[in-house]
């Protein structure tokens, strides 16, 4: 009883391009792909929070965890089979330190997609939590895996603003996808 008065209705799918059956695999592939092309272009700085946003707002939260748990898959693949990650304890460490702040930025946006408030508003909120709980993940590793360094106020708000802006590309291909979806379905009603 008390789980329903958290419930907020259509709260679990802020984000909708397509029709609820197809949103896991839409999500997949967008955030698969978003994760390649980050991969590739940003190495380590893949926007991890932004995907969880993502697939929180679109997706309920065990499909959301796989997805971007999928996203993480293919960004390690990137790093240790295309881009010549070493492949010693250090690094190991730091990529499993960042499949677990992947899928807790997943779970606090979750949480922060519950407020009453309109959908850019709680996308933004959730933005905020998600990165905050990732940085706060990958933080919690510094005494066992070093490199405190990569905490300083000018890294932190730079890979802030980068998520910020990967939050806010990949809900527009959200919104151009169901518009040209909604604009495609327009004729058929005819």
């Amino acid at each position: 009883m008390m789980i329903d008065i958290l419930r907020v209705p259509g709260a679990s799918r802020r984000l909708a391009p397509v029709e609820p059956r197809l949103a896991p695999l839409f999500c997949l592939v967008l955030l698969t792909a978003g994760c390649a092309v980050a991969s590739c272009v940003l190495a380590c700085a893949t926007p991890f929070p932004a995907y969880g946003v993502v697939a929180a707002a679109m997706l309920p939260l065990s499909s959301a965890l796989a997805v971007a748990g999928a996203a993480w898959v293919v960004n390690q693949a990137i790093g240790f089979g295309l881009l010549g990650y070493p492949h010693d304890v250090s690094t190991l460490g730091w990529g499993v330190a960042l499949g677990l702040a992947a899928l807790a930025a997943v779970v606090a946006a979750k949480a922060a997609l519950r407020v009453r408030a309109p959908t850019p508003v709680a996308l933004g909120a959730a933005g905020i939590c998600a990165y905050a709980a990732y940085e706060l993940v990958l933080f919690a590793f510094t005494p066992v895996l070093g490199d405190e360094s990569a905490f300083s106020a000018a890294i932190v708000g730079r890979l802030g603003v980068l998520n910020l802006l990967w939050l806010i590309g990949l809900v527009a291909v959200c919104a151009a996808v169901r518009f040209f979806a909604a604009a495609r379905a327009r004729p058929a009603l005819s």
